[in-house]
């Protein structure tokens, strides 16, 4: 099997050459961390659409996360096109964090279409940098669609929870690698060398329920479910939610 998918993998570099080409000149991640919120712009639409209700259902439980003042100070890591704020609990105190500045545009948009949430600010960071972000500041964090491009999911983890008040809530919803020795965990490896450079570092054989089972949350809950959009490469979801 790992012959197969060397040759296959090789196969699929001959036949998108000029892609690694332009990654190993340096040209292609400006371009990409151009194009990639109008590709989210689209496929997060999609995505929406097929799964409304078990969002609604997770995210209905924020608002049992309010602190003291009586409104949720959400944090939302790698908050993209903003396409999760439709779904959360009026008065929220949002914090957008996201590495690709190109973002910001979308995210006002997607604010002014969403007047029931209180728009904090925008962080230029990385999940595994949160310093802007003071210990114990978050009643909630959400993350979707996010772990699978960090570069270190035990450095985002340790992050989240850091910011996280005691007791706070972090919300998730990530796709993860195939069962092993499947056909379709192969395709998986054959096609994620090439797929990282289109997704913008997505990687589509991460296993990341380990990282969250390994990160030492108080409760973690979670349940598995079907890829939204056929189509792609990527795998099934895990939803769920974690306290710290």
């Amino acid at each position: 099997m790992d012959v197969l998918v060397r040759l296959l993998q090789l196969l699929v570099l001959l036949l998108t050459l000029p892609l690694h080409l332009l990654a190993l000149l340096g040209c292609w991640q400006p371009l990409c961390k151009a194009y990639f919120p109008y590709l989210m712009a689209v496929l997060t639409i999609k995505s929406n659409r097929k799964m409304e209700s078990k969002k609604r259902e997770l995210f209905s439980q924020i608002k049992g996360s309010a602190g003291a003042s009586g409104k949720v100070a959400l944090l939302e890591l790698g908050c993209g096109t903003g396409a999760n704020f439709q779904f959360y609990p009026a008065g929220c105190r949002i914090t957008c964090l996201d590495p690709n500045p190109n973002f910001e545009k979308f995210l006002t948009k997607s604010m002014a279409e969403n007047k029931h949430l209180k728009y904090e600010k925008f962080v230029v960071a990385s999940g595994e940098d949160m310093r802007q972000l003071a210990d114990g500041s978050m009643d909630v964090v959400v993350c979707t669609l996010v772990l699978c491009s960090v570069k270190s999911i035990k450095k985002v983890l340790q992050e989240v929870q850091r910011v996280l008040r005691p007791g706070g809530a972090f919300f998730f919803w990530e796709h993860v690698a195939e069962p092993r020795g499947s056909w379709a965990y192969m395709w998986q490896q054959v096609l994620e060398p090439t797929w990282k450079h289109i997704g913008d570092g997505c990687c589509l054989t991460r296993e990341t329920w380990k990282d969250l089972e390994s990160a030492q949350f108080s409760e973690l809950q979670m349940e598995r479910q079907p890829p939204p959009i056929k189509w792609l490469p990527v795998g099934p979801h895990i939803m769920g939610k974690a306290v710290k």
